[in-house]
């Protein structure tokens, strides 16, 4: 079991780095459609491990297997003045004009129309959004390999199971004792096999709409509608308010209206349709994700100390193999693993293209956001018939640049030192 847990923690692991290349990609190939000069294309950093150049391009892959870059000519365009100056009396300046001076040694006699910066602002645009948009797209294909290809289990409005008692979602799964009330469901005369067809007189179809119905009745005396053995009665029940997991998101709970019955759960092929409502819910849960990593980066202090790791915990590459390896020894049908293993990685790449997203450098959203001011600044310049302002000085935020990503840099080897000794695991 082991050496499962081992080679799909391995195999994840190079499905991740095949994402970063293909997100490099998503930049180099509109550059060099926009006849911006690139340099270098790199997978990892540090120390070149291989690399082989063709035409005017480097293509390598470095020791470090934690991200990748494309160097294009020209990031930055040079200052006001026109001087190119490497240091002044400044901290901060320093670090900018130190900026513009390297972009300006990778200029060759003649190269000036293939500078990043001379380009229009909507194909700078593009450049930078190739890359968190390429993880995108394979999170599309990823998802619909899942959902359309091995498909997935859904619920049914028909009844699987009725428990005896109500436990609270906070106890976990125990065995029901006196203490404990009887279930709704139990009391009105649920059985299983029963096929759910109205609540309160409306009727519903999914499993989804019954649930609603329940949870956000809170407590009180309802009428559902039920298919047994061919004929259709009412069942009374008196609902009660109880805490149960949030379905979004698992990992919390919330107070609801409490019957007491599970569905049951069929497993189907699913349309293109069920493929982008999947990418919308993941997309919600990452971006509440992303707004909550300061306070949980402390929860990932504590638990590389000895606290507990907590499941919603962030973690980094190392920590997201681990699990993909956990999945790989699942006792479930070896499809079943293999979607699993698949959807891990579909969502770890809509992860950092939202990420990516972020509108501060060094992350390409940085760029994407002074390539959108600029649009917007020469917009507003011709409508108001006033001079061409030019190009926006990205270089200028490069000290907030140097702060976020020495803050990447902590946050990134803190996970990496947790998921080794206090590693996120799958819950059973």
């Amino acid at each position: 079991m082991d050496l499962i847990a081992i080679f799909g923690a391995v195999v994840f692991f190079a499905g991740v780095l095949a994402s970063i290349a293909l997100h490099e990609v998503g930049h180099m190939v509109p550059a060099k459609l926009f006849d911006v000069r690139v340099t270098q294309y790199m997978v990892g950093f540090g120390k070149t491990l291989w690399s082989r150049k063709r035409g005017e391009t480097e293509y390598g892959i470095k020791w470090i297997p934690f991200g990748g870059y494309v160097r294009m000519i020209g990031m930055f365009p040079p200052a006001r003045d026109g001087r190119l100056r490497r240091s002044s009396t400044g901290p901060f300046q320093t670090l900018v004009e130190e900026a513009r001076s390297a972009s300006a040694e990778e200029t060759a006699p003649g190269q000036e129309h293939r500078l990043f910066y001379t380009k229009k602002w909507w194909q700078k645009l593009i450049i930078m959004s190739g890359g968190p948009l390429m993880n995108v797209f394979l999170a599309i294909i990823l998802f619909g390999v899942v959902l359309m290809g091995f498909g997935t289990f859904v619920p049914k409005p028909v009844v699987s199971m009725v428990p005896d008692c109500v436990i609270p979602a906070s106890e976990g799964q125990r065995k029901c004792t006196d203490r404990d009330p009887v279930s709704p469901a139990k009391q009105a005369g649920f059985k299983q096999g029963d096929e759910i067809v109205a609540f309160n007189g409306s009727p519903v179809a999914s499993w989804a709409a019954i649930s609603a119905h329940i949870r956000d009745s809170d407590a009180g005396a309802v009428t559902i509608t039920v298919e047994r053995d061919g004929t259709r009665r009412d069942l009374r029940a008196d609902l009660i308010a109880t805490d149960r997991p949030n379905p979004d998101n698992p990992t919390r709970t919330e107070r609801v209206g409490y019957l007491g019955i599970s569905p049951k759960m069929v497993h189907e092929r699913q349309g293109p349709i069920a493929v982008f409502g999947e990418m919308g819910r993941i997309t919600a849960l990452t971006v509440q994700a992303m707004a909550h990593i300061p306070d949980r980066m402390v929860g990932v202090a504590q638990a590389a100390f000895g606290g507990e790791r907590a499941q919603d915990s962030p973690m980094s590459i190392i920590g997201a193999s681990r699990v993909a390896g956990e999945i790989a020894t699942l006792e479930i049908p070896v499809s079943s693993r293999i979607a699993g293993f698949i959807q891990w990685l579909a969502a770890l790449n809509l992860f950092v293209a939202l990420f990516n997203f972020i509108p501060l450098l060094p992350l390409d959203g940085g760029h994407i956001a002074g390539a959108l001011y600029e649009g917007l600044r020469r917009a507003i310049a011709r409508l108001l018939k006033r001079p061409d302002p030019g190009y926006v000085d990205v270089a200028r935020a490069l000290p907030i640049a140097y702060a976020v990503a020495s803050v990447l840099v902590v946050m990134g080897v803190l996970l990496i030192y947790a998921d080794i000794v206090n590693p996120v695991r799958l819950p059973g």
